[in-house]
């Protein structure tokens, strides 16, 4: 298929573009931008010619496709919550053409076979490209080692225990270690649960009030202290999952400022949200790490604006009906995030804490570089990963309209402007909404 993509705002961070102009696809690559178009001599095909589909996107936002690094697609094991096929179709609607997925599977992502069955159903979907993310630990039981290599060469791009935390240090440093000598990911997911243990929402006023056991910002804290200096003493690299706090901004700021290898990621909720939305007791809100207080959603909109943060991911964490429509103590946490993440960011931009340009980087290039992805740019002969965004469009948000098979979702009934209008995967389009 060729397409011409005419009259949108290309922003491609990867190359510092952002103006108006033309995107010719070609044979499931980026064949051209406007420029390039008009150096090469090409005309600008006629209407009605067969060859070629064109598309005014005038008003539009051309970008890179989007990358969500941080999704759990339940399957193999929780079909009943979501499965690749259906994750992948709420990515497409949500924007997303690349999504990585995190091993918390039944059985767990710790070995070749399973890789493999991911890798093998995504491309039976064939929908978006989907990047499986294996255990650090066999079994996520913080133990053993998994065979780092052997996952590699299966078509894992990451390594992370997400959902637990490795919580000895000595198998965290080996982790760190051997990831590094293969040039791997490892994804820390920064808890320690002595100091977490019992709680179910962010220790503070609210949980005083409504009488909660409460998960202290520490406990998040000083698992990232713990893996920072890891990462500077072994010189290896690390990637901070699901940041909540203002004490883990501020350590990553200082890490960074030291020259240690780290970057890390924050979730819309996180920005979005604090605890006082846990006053309705709504199981949709109870996610982990919890939402926090409001100087905590502060800390975190400043490290995304300076640049502490250097992903926005959505953590998507889906859920049937039986595992949220229960007493909050025994809900599960978690919140289905792929179809709203991108709204939810671009509140970023009309609050003026990201531009558009940063805000996509956030999304796209950032992600793809991290897990050493040939994706997040629109440079002639990448891949044709396309998202078109209408920043006018008003939409309320409907969780009964989800592709997801997750329902639970906290902006339920929300005002929302801008959302993705066309998704583009290998040059086909698999989603459009105008």
């Amino acid at each position: 298929m060729t397409l011409l993509l005419k009259d949108g705002r290309v922003v491609d961070p990867s190359r510092k573009a952002d103006a108006v102009g033309y995107l010719l696809i070609e044979n499931g690559k980026i064949a051209g931008s406007g420029k390039e178009l008009r150096r090469a001599g090409k005309n600008t095909p006629r209407k009605g010619d067969p060859a070629m589909e064109i598309l005014d996107l005038r008003g539009k936002i051309v970008v890179p496709g989007l990358i969500d690094m941080h999704t759990h697609l339940r399957e193999p094991g929780f079909e009943y919550r979501e499965t690749i096929a259906s994750g992948s179709e709420a990515a497409l609607a949500g924007g997303f053409t690349s999504i990585a997925c995190m091993p918390n599977t039944n059985p767990v992502n710790d070995n070749r076979s399973v890789t493999e069955y991911i890798c093998r159903k995504a491309t039976e979907c064939g929908l978006v490209n989907v990047y499986p993310v294996a255990a650090i630990s066999v079994k996520s039981e913080g133990a053993f080692l998994t065979e780092f290599q052997d996952l590699k060469a299966a078509g894992a791009v990451g390594l992370s225990d997400d959902g637990k935390p490795v919580m000895n240090a000595a198998l965290m440093r080996r982790a760190l270690e051997y990831a590094s000598s293969i040039d791997m990911p490892v994804i820390a997911h920064c808890e320690d649960r002595d100091l977490s243990a019992g709680g179910l929402m962010h220790e503070g006023f609210v949980a005083t009030e409504l009488g909660l056991p409460g998960i202290p910002a520490v406990a998040e804290e000083v698992m990232v202290a713990r893996d920072l200096l890891l990462a500077e003493f072994t010189g290896a690299a690390v990637h901070i999952a699901h940041v909540s706090t203002a004490g883990s901004v501020r350590l990553i700021r200082e890490a960074k400022v030291r020259g240690v290898r780290v970057t890390a990621e924050t979730a819309p909720h996180y920005f979005t949200l604090t605890d006082e939305v846990l006053r309705g007791f709504d199981t949709n809100t109870k996610v982990y790490p919890p939402l926090r207080g409001a100087e905590d959603v502060a800390a975190v909109r400043e490290g995304l604006r300076d640049g502490t943060l250097d992903v926005i991911a959505s953590d998507h964490a889906p859920h049937a009906r039986t595992d949220k429509e229960v007493e909050f103590e025994y809900a599960a946490s978690g919140l289905t995030g792929l179809e709203t993440s991108l709204s939810l960011s671009l509140r970023l931009v009309a609050d003026g804490i990201l531009t558009i340009p940063a805000l996509i980087e956030k999304m796209t290039v950032n992600p793809a570089g991290i897990l050493r992805l040939p994706k997040g740019t629109l440079a002639v002969g990448a891949d044709a990963d396309i998202t078109v965004i209408d920043p006018d469009r008003e939409w309320i948000v409907d969780r009964k309209l989800f592709r997801s098979r997750g329902k639970n979702s906290p902006f339920h009934g929300w005002n929302m402007k801008g959302m993705a209008v066309l998704t583009i995967v290998g040059g086909h389009i698999r989603y459009r909404d105008f």
